[in-house]
């Protein structure tokens, strides 16, 4: 996106948004976070599993209905 200044030259206008943590404007060297402390908390967050979705066991009704092991051959 370009806007033209009053000389007549254009100027990149680069919307970035805000930063997920602490909502503060994002800065284009740490994308899409503000600051790199920002941007450390976020890993820090991945690598400790804290954005981890819980996964829920369910029991497989096929599993029942037929053995794992197969039937004797005749």
């Amino acid at each position: 996106m370009t806007e033209s200044d009053k000389g007549g030259a254009e100027t990149k206008v680069v919307m970035l948004g805000r930063c997920p943590n602490c909502s503060q404007r994002a800065v284009l060297a740490y994308r899409p976070f503000c600051s790199k402390r920002c941007a450390d908390l976020d890993l820090g967050r991945w690598l400790t599993g804290s954005y981890a979705i819980p996964a829920v066991e369910t029991d497989d009704p096929d599993e029942e209905d037929h053995p794992a092991t197969p039937p004797d051959k005749f």
